[in-house]
């Protein structure tokens, strides 16, 4: 049987959801609190799990999210009465799978959350994709997003960001990146890696409050989100 976890802080509403959960052969656990998620995960494995948005503690998009940083695979379906566009996208963004919006009719629901199992039962093409942050860097076809919009860099622009990605928070010195990058030593010209970080800089931390490339003086380079 497929375990679901359920946060919904409406007690006749979270009710009526698992009874008909647990009719339909699925075992449902229920949450009130945005909070509690986490430790419930932690204490059980569930294959779906069923986010409302509006409820106390942690909201259902910081949950959402939180969980995918965590756990790339577990299917996550909003269910909400927050029906705008914005709400969705703010949802897709963060890591759900689905979006069904309050009232809704309870057949739907159910194909929703088999649906969502089918998929992950399917194997999938992992992509090769590096995230930091708001930052997407995609290996396989050479492409950059940054909140949600697509950066342009030249060949040797992204041969650095990857290098700094693949180092995953680590400093390189500019040695290291000159050994790698330019496939010799270069000891009397290393503004030039200089240069190339501005470059980066100006095309991914330019008008954003985090900045994600990191200069630790007389050491190197690094990329990291330092907010967490």
């Amino acid at each position: 049987m497929n375990t679901i976890l359920l946060l919904e802080d409406d007690p006749i509403l979270s009710k009526e959801i698992v009874n008909f959960l647990m009719g339909n052969h699925f075992v449902c656990d229920c949450v009130y609190d945005g909070g509690l998620v986490k430790s419930q995960l932690k204490l059980k494995h569930y294959d779906c799990v069923i986010l409302d948005i509006n409820v106390p503690g942690m909201n259902g998009i910081e949950v959402c999210k939180q969980i995918r940083n965590d756990n790339k695979n577990t299917p996550i379906l909003m269910l909400t009465a927050y029906g705008e566009i914005e709400n969705k996208i703010t949802a897709f963004k963060n890591g759900a799978d689905d979006y069904l919006v309050k009232p809704f009719f309870f057949e739907e629901f159910l194909l929703r959350i088999k649906a969502l199992l089918r998929r992950k039962e399917k194997p999938q093409h992992v992509e090769n994709v590096y995230q930091v942050a708001d930052l997407i860097i995609n290996f396989d076809n050479k492409e950059v997003i940054r909140g949600g919009g697509e950066i342009k860099l030249s060949p040797k622009e992204f041969k650095l960001l990857a290098l700094l990605a693949r180092a995953n928070g680590r400093v390189l010195s500019k040695n290291q990146i000159a050994d790698e990058l330019w496939d010799y030593h270069i000891e009397t010209n290393q503004n030039t890696i200089e240069v190339y970080i501005n470059f980066l800089r100006n095309k991914i931390d330019k008008d954003v409050v985090n900045k994600l490339i990191h200069t630790k003086v007389g050491y190197g380079y690094y990329l990291k989100d330092e907010t967490l």
